[in-house]
């Protein structure tokens, strides 16, 4: 495994964030496509479609905690996590292009069960390669402003993956009825995701820990310890409210585009992933710099009233034949403000493994990646599930569909609010949990300092406003912390299989 010294310079922050490609653009073709594919060209039940990808991530809630578990026990000489990102990449390239493959048949329970199989199969490549990524950060540098650098150009790559996979896709899929186009994307981006995954792979290092001594059996329990920790808890009310908000924005652009606007064959769709995501883009390079200056929750509560406000303005503009000029203008300011959310959220995942290791005497980033990413995936599940049951709820027919037909005036202005009450309810949640957030650069800190002294690396004394900041962060009474029981849920004891 390598450890001591390495560049953090700029070239360093770009493989290391080439991997985030993947996840940034992936999703985006799943949540604008899948659904629309299963439903315009297979031909399944609006409602069947939508729990496809529910199934895949509730799948999650096995392989997520297992795959950090796995992380932080292997010892490689190439280090565990970029060890099992190097098997993830091609796995995750195969099995995405294989998601596109068509399979129809006139019994949709049959199609229903193909699909899940083959969004599990997607699901599990994705976990090898994201739990290890997310887990990568904190095992390469220590330094609070560094990791917030790489976090931004991390979320760099995650805009470019987003631009390039919310506009590609439109332009290679013309005919949303035709199942040899999907497939085509399919291949194509499984391509481009292998390619920017290896060369994080290359391109990254990890200093060395000790591998974690715990048994497979329990995965789970040290997975679920993890929200012992109240910035965690709260960093998944950020990280699920922030990402979820813009999955009803990607999964209901092509229906409100094509079913409310009637503006799908004017290229609508691609003008309004254009301008979401080259926002985001620009976004990205204005409020990095003000996180820098300010904290990783100040963005959060800049850009999540950005979104709202921008998101309620587009009501005036929803209906068949509204101009697209006002629509793409707010599309504008919807990814400014995602992009100035989205910079926060990666930053802080970096540094929960750090307060779980206050509270458990344990270096654990891959189970703490682990339960982000089981968490992000439930929620991509529950969007996905909850737009096919909004559809099925506002009237919307596959038949018509399948057909290429109108559909009813009440499913439009169903589909409508959806597209807008959706990520505005999100939003709200969103600024909510920034402000209840308690970490900015100060009490990380506290809490690195804190972790020497128990380490024995720091003979100083904790004051009491360091022990008042332990707590508001951990959640915790200070005598409580370092404890290797944390680890567990609730207060059973199980001997001394862990270091």
């Amino acid at each position: 495994m390598q450890s001591g010294k390495h560049s953090t310079g700029l070239s360093s922050q770009f493989m290391y964030g080439a991997g985030e490609f993947f996840n940034g653009g992936a999703f985006v073709i799943i949540n604008a496509f899948f659904s629309v594919f299963l439903i315009k060209a297979i031909g399944m039940p609006a409602a069947l479609a939508g729990t496809v990808p529910l199934i895949g991530h509730f799948w999650d809630a096995v392989t997520d905690p297992v795959m950090g578990n796995i992380a932080d026990r292997t010892s490689a000489k190439m280090g565990a996590k970029r060890f099992y990102m190097l098997i993830g990449s091609f796995a995750t390239a195969l099995t995405f292009a294989t998601l596109w493959v068509p399979f129809r048949t006139d019994r949709p329970v049959t199609m229903f069960i193909f699909y899940v199989i083959m969004y599990c199969l997607f699901s599990t490549g994705s976990t090898i390669l994201m739990v290890p990524y997310n887990g990568l950060l904190p095992d390469m540098v220590d330094d609070y402003d560094t990791r917030s650098r790489f976090s931004n150009v991390r979320m760099i790559w995650s805009t470019l993956g987003a631009m390039v996979c919310g506009v590609v896709p439109t332009l290679l899929i013309t005919d949303t009825t035709k199942t040899t186009m999907y497939l085509r994307c399919g291949v194509l981006f499984g391509l481009l995701f292998l390619v920017t995954c290896l060369i994080t792979v290359g391109g990254t290092w990890e200093n060395y820990h000790a591998p974690v001594r715990s048994k497979m059996i329990s995965s789970f329990d040290h997975a679920a310890s993890a929200f012992r920790s109240r910035s965690f808890r709260l960093f998944i009310g950020i990280y699920l409210t922030g990402q979820c908000g813009m999955d009803f924005v990607s999964g209901m652009a092509v229906y409100y585009v094509d079913d409310v606007i009637n503006g799908y064959q004017n290229h609508y769709v691609t003008y309004l992933m254009a301008a979401l995501i080259v926002a985001q883009l620009i976004g990205m390079l204005i409020w990095g710099p003000v996180m820098a200056k300010t904290s990783k929750r100040t963005t959060i509560l800049i850009g999540a009233p950005i979104r709202v406000a921008c998101t309620l303005l587009l009501i005036p503009f929803s209906y068949e034949g509204a101009s697209i000029y006002p629509i793409l203008a707010l599309a504008v300011g919807i990814g400014i403000g995602n992009a100035a959310t989205l910079t926060s959220i990666f930053a802080i995942m970096a540094d929960m493994p750090d307060v779980d290791e206050l509270i458990t005497s344990i270096h654990r980033p891959g189970v703490v990646s682990g339960m982000s990413t089981f968490a992000r995936k439930i929620s991509s599940g529950l969007s996905a599930w909850l737009i096919g049951i909004l559809l099925t709820a506002v009237g919307y027919s596959e038949k018509l569909a399948n057909e290429g037909a109108r559909q009813s005036a009440f499913t439009q202005k169903g589909i409508a609010a959806i597209f807008v009450l959706m990520p505005v309810i999100l939003c709200v949640l969103l600024f909510v949990f920034g402000y209840l957030f308690p970490m900015t650069e100060k009490e990380f800190n506290i809490v690195k300092k804190e972790i020497r002294r128990r380490r024995g690396e720091d003979s100083s004394k904790a004051t009491p406003e360091e022990i008042r900041v332990c707590e508001k962060v951990t959640g915790m009474s200070f005598d409580r912390l370092w404890n290797i029981q944390n680890q567990w849920v609730g207060n059973r004891t199980h001997g001394k299989e862990e270091n």
